[in-house]
């Protein structure tokens, strides 16, 4: 009797979901969201659309499993043996590193308010919010403020880098031509832009950054304290 051969595997027969969100964010940091179509994923797993669908529903779930990779990953939301202020630093500063590595996230995790991801981010720093003494009533008022502040500004400097690299331009250059457009402005009329053009040209977006969550966290404890 002939032995048959043993039967190769499809693509198809080693798909997974971890594959295809693995795949589904290469293709996002190469071309955002606009890039991230069931087509594009297809093409890039070799299979066809119905094997996807039998691991994601639809593309919203999809970007959902998407951030929620990147975050787990990159952020530690169970910080333990810090200070508040610190677990809050943290979890700052690896969401804005997050979005600098993946420029899409900040949108997503926008839009896709309400999900697991953002539950946990927001309970992650809720906790250190109670912790600071941060009045009940305004738990709310101060948590949306600290994520608006990490969304917004991680988000935009993200933005800022993308579009700088689609350019190919250079920071350095582009920073300079600008400080040198501020130091020529009238210094009466324009007196604290004048003043700050070459600190502007040489800034750390990450440590301003840090700036920013060590001012907030300084009116938390500010406003706890009356």
């Amino acid at each position: 009797m002939t032995e048959k051969t043993p039967r190769r595997p499809r693509r198809d027969d080693a798909l997974s979901r971890e594959r295809i969100i693995a795949a589904s964010i290469e293709l996002l940091d190469s071309g955002g969201e606009a890039a991230l179509t069931f087509r594009a994923l297809s093409e890039r797993l070799a299979t066809g659309p119905g094997a996807i669908y039998g691991h994601i529903a639809n593309k919203h779930d999809l970007m959902v499993a998407a951030c929620d990779a990147i975050v787990s990953g990159a952020v530690d939301l169970g910080t333990a043996g810090t200070t508040p202020a610190q677990t809050v630093r943290s979890v700052a500063l690896a969401m804005f590193d997050a979005m600098d590595a993946h420029p899409w996230i900040g949108a997503a995790l926008t839009w896709t308010a309400g999900q697991l991801t953002m539950v946990r981010i927001i309970e992650c720093l809720g906790q250190q919010v109670r912790a600071l003494g941060v009045a009940p009533e305004k738990h709310w008022a101060t948590i949306s403020a600290l994520l608006n502040f990490i969304l917004g500004v991680g988000g935009q400097n993200a933005a800022n880098a993308q579009a700088a690299r689609a350019r190919g331009a250079d920071r350095a250059e582009v920073l300079g031509a600008v400080a040198y457009d501020w130091s020529q402005l009238d210094a009466q009329a324009y007196p604290f832009v004048h003043s700050v053009a070459v600190q502007m040209s040489a800034h750390d977006d990450r440590a301003d950054f840090l700036v920013g969550i060590d001012l907030i966290l300084q009116g938390m404890v500010a406003g706890a304290c009356h």
